[in-house]
């Protein structure tokens, strides 16, 4: 029994690193810690479900045990910013226009890595980043200076009298004649 939750520490812990390691950008939209729970358990609902020589208390045990350190990481995670930093805490890269060379290389990010996520926001100049976040599900977050923003109707105070919503000719293939 302590061997089973020893093992299963031991690998909890030592897929986790290496996803870490790996970086954000690999992971799409799960938390590494998301990520290794999701592999673990599943590996073991297979193999007390595929044999029948090993006993369900066997992947029931360590099954439970990655749901209680997932929950405590989570526990940990609200009670400490530290330890949600160093877990998954959004990193800023970019402040006042100035790339944090530091945080891309935290995150395994490269500047072009940077400046393809920035173009896919339609920002061409990081100097015209206020600031940009990598969160924690890999995605960019990006706000402009304020003198780069797009004017609105309201920064320009001009009133819209009426607001036409468009209305389809055409729904589920069919013709609407009014």
């Amino acid at each position: 029994m302590k061997l089973l939750i020893f093992r299963t520490l031991l690998i909890y812990l030592c897929v986790l690193f290496a996803m870490r390691l790996m970086g954000k950008r690999q992971l799409g939209e799960l938390q590494p810690e998301e990520l290794v729970s999701t592999i673990l358990i599943s590996n073991l609902a297979s193999i007390s479900i595929e044999s029948e020589e090993v006993p369900v208390t066997a992947s029931l045990i360590p099954l439970f045990l990655i749901a209680a350190l997932e929950l405590l990481g989570s526990a940990l995670s609200f009670r400490s910013q530290k330890f949600f930093n160093l877990m998954s805490g959004p990193k800023t890269v970019i402040l006042d226009g100035q790339i944090d060379q530091n945080a891309l290389r935290t995150l395994r990010l490269t500047t072009a890595d940077l400046m393809e996520a920035l173009r896919g926001k339609n920002i061409f100049d990081p100097r015209d980043v206020s600031y940009a976040v990598v969160e924690t599900n890999g995605s960019l977050s990006a706000a402009l200076r304020p003198e780069k923003e797009t004017a609105t109707l309201a920064d320009l105070q001009l009133k819209v009298e009426h607001s036409h919503a468009t209305i389809p000719f055409v729904l589920d293939g069919q013709v609407l004649e009014e």
